[in-house]
């Protein structure tokens, strides 16, 4: 009974104690099971009466969910994980939904990429070789410091996918993106770095990187595409080639919240998992129709046109390099909606490789960081009750009753290293730049 209207809900869930509900996204594409979960009537099916409200940037967001003036929201992988472990700002955040994989690229200003491109092989038809290594853009960096100048790039926040898909782009290609000492104040990720990363809005982006006060960025659509679409920059990878499949955004809300509202929560849920499940459906046959949607001012706000190049299976590297990525956005397919322990591990390895974990952690500490963060259990009652009442196959999720611990189907990382969630500190120890054993952001200075 695929598609089919839910009914009230599962026979055994009860009705939401806090039907009235107020989330916050940001306008970014991926925020589209929110979207299409109010559009379709998904919330309403649940007795929920939701308001979406765009927020300024990441912080505010995270802020508003903490004092309890938004219910949840639409999160970087990142911040429940941020939160809970104290970096930043200390709250017990989860997340029982992962909104997509995939969905970021990494873009680079006209001038800097026609420096880049001199160290690039061709294709046949002239267009370069993808995926671009950084190891083009070292020798433009090293331009700028013989200069005496910083290269500066932008990523949209701390404990953002973004902060380290780039890093790891940087990295694999020989750039040093720098290291945090949180324990000596220092917080802006920049101690040893070759290149300078700051946080600017994804929104703000584009005109960013116009005015030259960046010359890259790594963001999620539609602002990568929306460079092109200006001719002001060329984006020179996506985060599919840096690693397939990679998580990206997720739904989170307080585990106070959680506890307080564990009917609301569930029914969220529910809606969630089948606006998703609409947006890959038949291949991808809503997504002209989400395009639409997320195109108004009140959703993401750009050009049709725009969200439709990397929303409909394409995407757009120099202006007329128009290549196939069916993968760029994934909302349901390759059980995306399931927030498996092994994202949050790859998350936490990193905050750990550029120092914002300051201190080295036992392999466990990770396993469980991750497990009291994802909360699999919560994502299993709403699956199964959409199983149960026949909106959905239980052919569409892993099966529930398993531990499902990694995510399948992930492809290999850009450099070639294998990721071992279940030994972190291995994993962490193998990277040739970034912080391993015992090392502090100071030692490794």
């Amino acid at each position: 009974m695929h598609g089919a209207l839910a009914e009230a809900g599962a026979t055994d869930l009860g009705p939401a104690e806090k039907p009235d509900l107020k989330l916050g996204f940001i306008k970014l594409t991926d925020m589209a099971p929110l979207a299409v979960a109010w559009e379709q009537g998904y919330f309403l099916d649940e007795g929920l009466f939701v308001e979406l409200e765009a927020q300024a940037n990441w912080k505010v967001l995270l802020d508003r969910v903490i004092t309890g003036e938004l219910d949840g929201a639409h999160m970087l992988a990142g911040q429940p994980l941020g939160a809970t472990i104290g970096y930043g700002t200390q709250a017990d955040i989860i997340t029982a939904f992962s909104m997509d994989l995939n969905g970021n690229g990494i873009t680079v200003s006209n001038d800097v990429w026609q420096q880049m491109e001199q160290h690039l092989p061709q294709q046949a038809d002239g267009n370069p070789v993808h995926p671009v290594s950084a190891e083009a853009l070292k020798p433009v960096v090293d331009s700028y410091r013989d200069r005496g100048e910083r290269f500066p790039m932008g990523m949209v926040f701390p404990v953002s996918t973004h902060n380290y898909e780039l890093r790891y782009w940087l990295a694999a290609g020989g750039l040093n993106p720098g290291y945090y000492d949180p324990e000596n104040g220092d917080t802006s990720g920049t101690l040893q770095a070759d290149v300078q990363l700051s946080v600017t809005p994804p929104p703000q982006m584009p005109a960013t990187l116009e005015a030259g006060t960046i010359k890259g960025y790594c963001v999620g659509e539609p602002w990568n595409q929306q460079a092109v679409f200006k001719g002001i920059g060329v984006p020179v990878i996506t985060d599919y080639e840096i690693w397939p499949n990679n998580p990206e955004k997720v739904f989170g809300v307080t585990e106070g919240w959680a506890e307080k509202y564990p009917n609301t929560h569930v029914r969220l849920l529910r809606a969630l998992i089948r606006a998703a499940y609409w947006l890959d459906e038949n291949d991808n046959a809503n997504r002209e129709a989400a395009v639409r949607m997320l195109a108004r001012p009140n959703y993401v706000g750009a050009d049709p046109q725009v969200i439709a190049n990397s929303m409909t299976g394409t995407f757009e590297y120099e202006k007329g390099d128009v290549r196939s990525v069916p993968d760029f956005n994934v909302f349901f397919r390759y059980f995306a909606t399931y927030p498996y322990p092994s994202d949050a591990i790859w998350y936490l390895t990193q905050m750990r490789r550029w120092g914002q974990i300051a201190e080295p952690k036992p392999d466990n500490w990770y396993i469980e960081t991750a497990k009291k963060v994802y909360r699999a259990d919560i994502y299993a009652e709403a699956a199964q009750s959409l199983i149960d009442n026949g909106t959905l196959s239980a052919d569409d999720f892993p099966d529930l009753s398993a531990e499902n611990f990694e995510r399948p189907g992930q492809g290999e990382l850009i450099d070639g290293v294998a990721f071992t969630p279940r030994q972190p500190n291995a994993y962490i120890d193998s990277f040739a730049i970034g912080l391993k054993g015992r090392d502090t952001a100071v030692a490794a200075e």
